[in-house]
């Protein structure tokens, strides 16, 4: 199989919405823990099926020490939640929520198993990760963005 053609050079075109979502990803990266970080970028992008994203999460996982096999569990976190912290369970449960609005709101007893582990600023900072790498997905799944030319680090 060959590797399929971006749709749109999204970025180039609206250069200045790209250079907005990265000041926004930068603003709610700050003082969450690297690899939750990541983990919830994986997670969400394993939901939205973005697999630009999955490679570039992916590997600065790795590179911010995150294990071959947690990064494979997630997708099951379920039924692997002895791989994670209660934390990081927190944070990729509302993940699951915020990025799957089926009922149309985020479950109570989701909301607060993470406002139990994460004060108010880091579930703050928190959300705005996981509101940001979903809109990063939908520009990703929309335009057909290819995965596999991403090095980590890149866009740091």
């Amino acid at each position: 199989m060959h590797e399929h053609t971006p749709r749109l050079a999204w970025a180039q075109h609206a250069p200045e919405v790209f250079k907005a979502m990265v000041r926004l990803d930068a603003a709610a990266r700050r003082g969450l823990d690297p690899v939750t970080y990541e983990l919830v970028k994986i997670r969400a992008s394993q939901i939205n099926r973005c697999a630009l994203c999955l490679d570039m999460h992916s590997k600065d996982a790795l590179a911010a020490g995150e294990s071959v096999e947690r990064i494979i569990q997630l997708a099951a976190w379920e039924e692997s939640k002895h791989y994670y912290t209660e934390r990081e369970i927190a944070a990729i449960e509302l993940t699951d929520a915020i990025t799957v609005l089926t009922d149309g709101f985020v479950p109570d007893e989701v909301y607060a198993r993470a406002a139990k582990v994460y004060d108010e600023k880091e579930l703050s900072q928190l959300i705005a990760a996981i509101a940001t790498i979903n809109a990063w997905n939908r520009f990703g799944v929309s335009t057909r963005q290819a995965p596999g030319h991403y090095q980590a680090g890149d866009f740091k």
